[in-house]
């Protein structure tokens, strides 16, 4: 079995090994050592990236028979000249291990701090590309979370900022029945045990901080309910930076565009939003009226036919289709009138027809037959229909044409 130097010493970031054997499946080939410091994805924390001789390691799993592989592209040169015994300096990338044990010592803290202040238990943990999310049997009101949520955030980071000790713990399943873990671990032979001094134990094989110092901040990003428990998403150490260097930057350049200190930019923000419902109200009665007037000239200027009703077929260029819908509405509200409507928008045509509730013109055949010759497609009900396709350059006799 592959010795686990990340279990020894989660800052060991550079190491030896010998090649016990290795495999190619699918276009890669996995490579199996003697001893590794590279961390396979397990526990919810994603594995460990860095270079293992020549060749750069793009993935690290654990297989059904408990073996360490270390993935790599097949098809990279040298590949095939991997012989069983060769020694291989491995070199773990810093970056990233820093980042997973930042989150991962950060959720053993902020899960004891709920544990500790509400009796709720963590039934589940992912180091995401983006957070890192735990699942908790948190009961309450939702109207009271909210203040659960900053109490225990609050108790996180003060163990976070006392740079308390981590220490690792190998104990039999006797031994561990003795310690006051956090969570029941199902392990049968050794058992590795995370402590964070006097606040934190539990089982655990993901890699950690020495000291709680090093996650440097904990900050809970959001929550929401999930199948009747917490789900909680949150940042630590240098992820918590990276959003904070984001937010910062938002806010302050929200600051300079209303030139009010950022701490005003919310109730500014809401007196604009104010401000736009009023004038989108305004301008939708505006849009009404001017419809209704539109509507009226077209009616009036507008004979009836032989068939004794009016028929409006009118094409317009880039107007809001919603702009369209409206007019059609206002020209069919009285009696025996035919519309068919138009606009040239965004390379294509949109249609919509309609007709006065006196008329037993189906306009949804005549919508069919429309956007048939277009290329299009749209439908309706017999008294309203709408739809599109290409335009095309005798868009208008193909409209005009519908009724003859």
């Amino acid at each position: 079995m592959t010795r686990k130097l990340y279990w020894e010493d989660s800052h060991l970031a550079t190491f030896e090994a010998t090649l016990l054997g290795h495999q190619t499946i699918d276009g890669r080939t996995a490579m199996i050592l003697d001893q590794t410091a590279f961390y396979p994805t397990g526990g919810g924390q994603p594995c460990d990236t860095g270079r293992l001789g020549p060749f750069e390691i793009v993935e690290v799993t654990i297989d059904d028979q408990d073996q360490i592989l270390h993935w790599i592209d097949a098809t990279l040169p040298g590949n095939d000249a991997l012989k069983i015994g060769d020694r291989l300096g491995g070199e773990v990338d810093w970056r990233r291990r820093r980042e997973m044990m930042q989150q991962h010592t950060g959720q053993h803290i902020l899960s004891q701090a709920f544990f500790q202040l509400f009796g709720a238990e963590t039934a589940g943990f992912r180091i995401t590309d983006r957070s890192t999310e735990i699942d908790l049997t948190l009961d309450g009101d939702a109207a009271d979370l909210p203040d659960s949520i900053r109490q225990a955030e609050e108790l996180a980071n003060r163990i976070v900022f006392d740079n308390r000790p981590l220490r690792v713990h190998e104990v039999t399943p006797a031994e561990a029945a003795q310690l006051p873990l956090r969570k029941e671990s199902f392990i049968t032979d050794c058992i590795r045990v995370i402590e964070i001094a006097d606040f934190d134990w539990s089982p655990c094989g993901g890699t950690h901080a020495s000291h709680t110092g090093e996650v440097g901040l904990i900050a809970i990003k959001s929550w929401e309910r999930a199948k009747r428990m917490v789900r909680l998403h949150f940042l630590a150490g240098q992820r918590a930076l990276a959003d904070y260097r984001i937010a910062n930057e938002l806010t302050e350049g929200l600051a300079r565009r209303f030139t009010v200190p950022r701490e005003e930019i919310v109730g500014v923000l809401e007196r604009q939003q104010e401000e736009s419902k009023r004038l989108l109200r305004r301008n939708r009665e505006l849009n009404q009226l001017v419809a209704e007037i539109e509507a009226r000239r077209l009616l009036e200027a507008l004979p009836p036919g032989p068939s004794g009703y009016r028929q409006v077929v009118r094409i317009f260029d880039d107007r809001d289709f919603d702009e369209i819908k409206l007019l059609i509405h206002y020209l069919v509200a009285g009696e025996r009138v035919l519309a068919l409507l138009a606009t040239r928008q965004e390379g294509m045509a949109r249609l919509v027809f309609a007709r006065s509730a006196d008329l037993e013109i189906d306009v949804n055949r005549l919508m069919k037959q429309a956007v048939e010759r277009l290329g299009g497609r749209g439908g309706g009900r017999p008294d309203f229909a709408q739809g599109g396709g290409d335009l095309h350059p005798e868009l208008e006799q193909i409209l005009g044409g519908l009724t003859s």
